[in-house]
């Protein structure tokens, strides 16, 4: 799941050695983007979710340093991606994952 939206890091291997890089972008740019914005939504509107509980100290510091930040909401879109997947597969519920669940009102 993280592949396909380009959220997961690159790899440098040689011979025993394995270095871990930067996200490598090769999935879909518009998943990408929605699920990025989708984190900065969800500061607001779902507080409890577990990936933005544990990167919440960078998030919401103001004064923090904008890198830091995106690196932060970059990370909760790769666990965010998963846990999406998971929720729709029956793999897990809602309230598993710390997510305020409003069933359609029609």
């Amino acid at each position: 799941m993280s592949s396909y939206t380009g959220l997961c890091p690159r790899e440098h291997s040689s011979g025993g050695k394995r270095r871990g890089g930067s996200v490598n972008k090769s999935g879909n740019p518009r998943v990408r983007a929605m699920l990025v914005e989708m984190v900065w939504r969800m500061i607001r509107w779902q507080p409890e979710y577990h990936a933005l509980r544990k990167w919440m100290p960078v998030l919401g510091d103001a004064k923090g340093s904008a890198t830091a930040r995106k690196k932060a909401a970059v990370a909760v879109a790769r666990q965010l991606a998963v846990d999406l997947w998971r929720l729709f597969t029956g793999q897990t519920t809602a309230e598993k994952l710390g997510l305020i669940y409003l069933p359609d009102a029609a």
